[in-house]
């Protein structure tokens, strides 16, 4: 084992996957959010330039308030996606935009790009800030037995909110599947409060659960199941996230693409969950129908979802996300890869 890996993460490797999974389904899992970054918008055409860049409605957010948006070029195709809340603790509009650490300096660059006449400022406030995680039924009891009272966390809306003499920024974030809470301060902070909820009964989770209670979710990650490469160009319509989009708030870049599509009503390929039967693929793995390729699997995972396998007590659920062509998924086409079958699914997961 690697000398680098520290005692605490000795201990939680100690505690398989599975009560990891049991934490986050049916109790509550905290986790410190490392790969989450921020970038800040100011200036007094934050709101105007901000509103023409991303997909959904910037320019109406009240203070605190958020929306999911995806960052498109002149043809429409996905650059990026990012959680944009209009700053609570600001007097003029500005504007915080959580994504991926992956994606800072990506997002950064093809933003400024388009600064030329504006009055706009970029800037990367990462390590101004750090965050954890609390995901599961019983996440906003246990914030309430710490003092931080979840009944008050509106979704999808940053809150100031006061614990032990230090200001902490609280969110419930989007949670499809079970409900989600973002702690934000400094260091020490969250360190003391991730220290509390284990205290009051939280349990401590590594990433690969929240990776796969995002599967069960059914969001697609940007990078993963959202592709921006060489081979692949997705569509905005073609994520079904239509969380991000809105059809009346005015020229953004991307938009005469989205429109048309929106117009005809339909894309020729759509993203999907996956039922697996056979052994586990790696992502990338085609789906076949009719001797040939019909879909991508972008996102993969064995999945126990019980406390001795599923809910029907035959092991774990084999789960992946992807992309499809419509005309597989309306004919109902039987899909196949080396060795096993997939059906597509309804997401969320279905948990029991």
């Amino acid at each position: 084992m690697s000398p680098a890996l520290q005692s605490a993460d000795l201990q939680l490797a100690s505690l398989a996957i599975e009560g990891q999974m049991a934490a986050v389904l049916r109790a509550a899992g905290v986790a410190p959010l490392v790969d989450t970054g921020w970038i800040r918008v100011t200036g007094p055409d934050a709101t105007r330039w901000l509103n023409g860049m991303v997909t959904n409605n910037v320019q109406s957010l009240q203070p605190g308030e958020g929306c999911y948006n995806f960052l498109l070029n002149a043809q429409g195709r996905i650059q990026g996606d990012c959680t944009i809340y209009r700053d609570p603790l600001t007097e003029k509009p500005e504007y915080l935009l959580e994504t991926d650490t992956s994606q800072i300096d990506a997002i950064q660059q093809h933003l400024d790009h388009f600064i030329i006449m504006d009055d706009v400022e970029l800037a990367d406030i990462s390590d101004q800030r750090s965050g954890l995680s609390l995901a599961g039924p019983q996440a906003a009891a246990l914030l309430d037995q710490i003092g931080l009272t979840a009944a008050s966390y509106e979704p999808m809306r940053l809150q100031s909110v006061g614990w032990r003499g230090t200001s902490v920024v609280a969110l419930h974030s989007h949670s499809p599947l079970v409900a989600r809470y973002e702690l934000w301060a400094d260091p020490a902070s969250i360190a003391a409060l991730t220290k509390e909820l284990i205290v009051a009964g939280a349990i401590q989770v590594l990433p690969e659960a929240l990776e796969q209670l995002r599967i069960l979710e059914g969001t697609p990650r940007y990078g993963t199941d959202i592709r921006n490469s060489e081979t692949a160009h997705d569509l905005p319509q073609e994520t079904g996230q239509t969380r991000a989009l809105h059809f009346t708030k005015g020229c953004y870049l991307g938009q005469e693409i989205v429109e048309r599509i929106h117009s005809r009503g339909a894309v020729h390929r759509t993203f999907s969950g996956f039922e697996l039967t056979g052994p586990l693929p790696a992502a990338g793995t085609f789906l076949q129908a009719e001797g040939k390729p019909v879909a991508e699997l972008t996102s993969v995972a064995s999945i126990q979802l019980g406390e001795s396998g599923t809910t029907g007590g035959h092991g774990p659920a084999q789960l992946a996300l992807g992309i499809i062509r419509r005309e597989a998924l309306d004919r109902k086409l039987t899909l196949t890869y080396p060795g096993g079958t997939a059906a597509p699914i309804a997401l969320p997961y279905a948990v029991h």
